[in-house]
């Protein structure tokens, strides 16, 4: 008797819990014959996409052929009010969580969840980004919001979102796709590998490495078999070595971390570039409208997969560096991060580095970094023959695995 009444108690207590953890739930597992419910669109470029059912999942498929400068978005989108208790939110106790099941058909890549209602303005609040390592597994992520500004009488839309991709044909595959409220004082912890978009940039001085880079270079389009490494450019101190992007070069930056490679990344990292001189300009606003004109006249990061990872900076040309192999083998399609340059002379560029790629470049996976422009611009930044304070640094904490 008292084993069984052990037995109800302890039912009773779970049920509460979990009616206490799980106040209200939305769940698609995508094993209809059709989409139900959601909506999906492209911005900031010619991408185009579909959203179909298949074989007990969904599926995105993204078409960026006829893009021009991988600044585009995909997203499919649902409204999910009917399912939750809005008052819920008056507590702040309470929160909504999203959490699916993906699977990524180019990696390394990142997805991102957004949450809004009608009334946001900040679409970068409830915004979390997931790094994606590999095409062979299935993937849970999972979000939970910051004080989600949600009252009934509100829509609250759940986003999924792809962007800046590549210039090619990609593929998402979404298992499932869930939202619920709980209780963030005894909810679960966020799955996946979380990447938060655009943090702030932190004091160099919570960083307890702080590496310059052991090879650097400019690598050109156009003249694909010459070395670039006596590039420079005259100032007042006479001639300076710099690394110079602009439309039809890009520089490539790689560092010596094998004193590196069984440490454990801890939190981002900073890449820091020093600033010879910026020229830039253009009405891009005119051209292409607020949205998509505010992305141009920056620099973008990305991550160096393939290609010869032995470079040497006296000898490295675009050709023997990409070794005949499509760009996309060699760099990621998908950038590490875009950002407005520091145009003042000697002035300091932090970019942020996130945790995984910060820990590919530590296992070797990412054989270094590349910098291309985003829009006319022509950058210059002190290469690694110059002063110790000028020359690119990785600034990063890392602890034993």
């Amino acid at each position: 008797m008292f084993n069984r009444l052990e037995k109800c108690i302890t039912v009773i207590i779970f049920a509460t819990l979990l009616s206490s953890f799980s106040e209200a739930q939305f769940l698609d597992e995508f094993d209809k014959n059709k989409i139900d419910g959601w909506f999906f669109f492209t911005g900031d470029g010619n991408a185009e996409m579909d959203f179909v059912q298949t074989d007990g999942f969904a599926r995105i498929f993204i078409d960026a052929t006829n893009d021009k400068y991988n600044v585009y978005w995909t997203l499919i989108k649902r409204d999910i009010t009917e399912f939750l208790d809005l008052s819920k939110f008056k507590d702040a106790a309470y929160e909504l969580r999203v959490e699916a099941r993906v699977r990524v058909h180019e990696a390394p890549r990142r997805v991102n969840f957004m949450i809004n209602t009608q009334r946001t303005t900040d679409f970068h609040k409830d915004l979390m980004e997931f790094d994606i390592p590999d095409t062979n597994e299935w993937h849970i992520i999972s979000y939970t919001t910051h004080n989600f500004d949600a009252l009934p009488g509100d829509t609250v839309y759940v986003q999924f979102c792809a962007t800046d991709w590549g210039i090619g044909k990609y593929i998402v595959d979404l298992d499932y796709y869930k939202a619920e409220i709980v209780n963030i004082k005894i909810a679960e912890s966020d799955k996946g590998v979380l990447t938060p978009y655009h943090p702030p940039i932190p004091e160099i001085s919570t960083f307890i490495n702080h590496y310059a880079v052991s090879d650097d270079c400019v690598i050109n389009s156009d003249f694909t078999e010459v070395n670039f490494n006596d590039w420079k450019i005259k100032d007042k101190d006479g001639d300076k070595k710099v690394l110079t992007v602009n439309g039809n070069q890009w520089a490539i930056l790689k560092w010596d971390f094998e004193k590196f490679m069984n440490l454990k990344i801890d939190g981002s990292g900073l890449l820091e570039l020093t600033t010879q001189s910026v020229a830039k300009g253009g009405n891009y606003v005119k051209a292409f409208g607020d949205d998509l004109g505010i992305e141009f006249g920056k620099i973008r990061v990305f991550e160096i997969i393939g290609g010869d990872a032995d470079w040497d900076q006296e000898e490295v040309t675009f050709n023997n560096l990409t070794q005949g192999k499509k760009l996309s083998e060699v760099f990621n399609e998908q950038m590490t991060f875009d950002t407005d340059v520091n145009e003042e002379p000697n002035g300091k560029t932090f970019i942020t580095i996130s945790k995984p790629v910060m820990q590919r470049l530590l296992d070797g996976k990412t054989k270094g970094l590349l910098i291309r422009p985003l829009g006319a611009i022509n950058a210059s930044f002190f290469s690694s023959e110059n002063e110790k304070s000028q020359i690119p640094k990785l600034h990063f904490n890392a602890r034993e695995k």
